[in-house]
């Protein structure tokens, strides 16, 4: 067994710099060692754990499922040892940083006031906060990372902080303009507003959503934006329809900025999740975080489901954001 007294630092730091450059030269250039000594270095820990880390070849050097699993661990060691050590250097033993991924909308929208309330309430831990629209995780190294995915199983720990509903919501004057139409006329008299996903046909959420609905426009017309706030902005300024999560502009529709003119909400298994590093959890700071986020989603589904039952008690509407009902079915949207 490899123990703390065994552990052969120097052939992880080797590791770390060529697994990071993925090139013997960079990565002893930026150790300021030789070549053949980096080199001597993996293959002794190569030797040691019984395991090929690096996959060699004359093009260029790839890590192993094995290297693979141990580069982000070893990497996010050395952070942490070197930050700890600047910390105590500069004499702010006490200050930890924390970095943090969360989709664009969703931190612009929903997350920028509660980070403001957590730095308040724990001025000891620094966030580093970064944002990025794809569905999963990001490829950077991350302490904690808020994702739009499907529930599935991984290496992860994980917790849902809400599922995403969609329907289809629009300027309140675009709506009164239309209204009394079905929705299939709806549809095709104004502009299709999209959220761009890799890889994927620009109208793949629209057509999900009215082949559930059992109606047949066409749904790759309109505009694209890169993010769901964004046509949803721009949807608030009369510009066309948008298939957006009535959750997360539950409080645009309830104050009327927003309309959602057609009681249809549907979802497809898509949500928000957070997710850590298993051996992160024994890090007090990283546990505080998760604890402290799933609290504010859940005081905010909490308060929405409140403030939903009052608005439509007083209008004598069904239940659901701004007297939209909850039915069943289809796609979520990324971001």
């Amino acid at each position: 067994m490899i123990n703390r007294p065994w552990l052969p630092l120097n052939a992880l730091r080797a590791f770390d710099a060529v697994a990071q450059h993925l090139s013997f030269t960079g990565a002893a250039e930026s150790l300021r060692v030789s070549q053949s000594a980096l080199s001597r270095h993996v293959i002794g820990l190569e030797t040691l754990l019984g395991k090929k880390l690096l996959e060699r070849n004359r093009q260029q050097l790839a890590l192993t499922p094995e290297g693979a699993a141990l580069f982000p661990v070893v990497r996010k060691c050395f952070d942490r040892l070197e930050q700890a050590l600047n910390a105590v250097r500069e004499g702010e033993s006490s200050t930890r940083i924390l970095r943090v991924h969360i989709p664009p909308s969703l931190l612009n929208h929903l997350v920028l006031p509660m980070l403001q309330d957590f730095r308040r309430e724990f001025p000891d831990i620094a966030l580093d906060v970064s944002s990025a629209h794809v569905i999963g995780l990001p490829q950077e190294d991350i302490d904690a990372a808020v994702v739009y995915d499907r529930s599935h199983m991984d290496d992860w720990v994980t917790d849902l902080l809400w599922m995403v509903r969609v329907s289809p919501v629009c300027a309140p004057a675009l709506a009164q303009a239309h209204a009394g139409k079905p929705l299939a006329r709806f549809i095709a008299d104004n502009d299709l507003l999209h959220v761009k996903l890799e890889g994927e046909p620009r109208g793949l959420l629209w057509s999900a959503f009215l082949d559930q609905c059992g109606v047949s426009p066409k749904a790759d017309r309109g505009l694209a934006f890169d993010t769901a706030l964004s046509a949803v902005q721009y949807a608030m300024a009369g510009g066309g329809v948008a298939l957006a999560d009535i959750d997360m502009f539950a409080e645009e529709i309830a104050a009327g900025r927003l309309a959602a003119p057609y009681d249809v909400v549907l979802e497809e298994g898509y949500g928000y999740y957070l997710k850590l590093h298993p051996e992160d959890l024994a890090n007090p700071a990283v546990s505080l975080f998760r604890s402290w986020l799933i609290g504010r989603f859940r005081d905010r589904a909490e308060d929405l489901a409140l403030r939903t039952a009052v608005h439509s008690e007083a209008q004598g509407q069904p239940d659901g954001p701004a007297g939209i009902p909850s039915t069943p079915s289809l796609a979520g949207r990324p971001d």
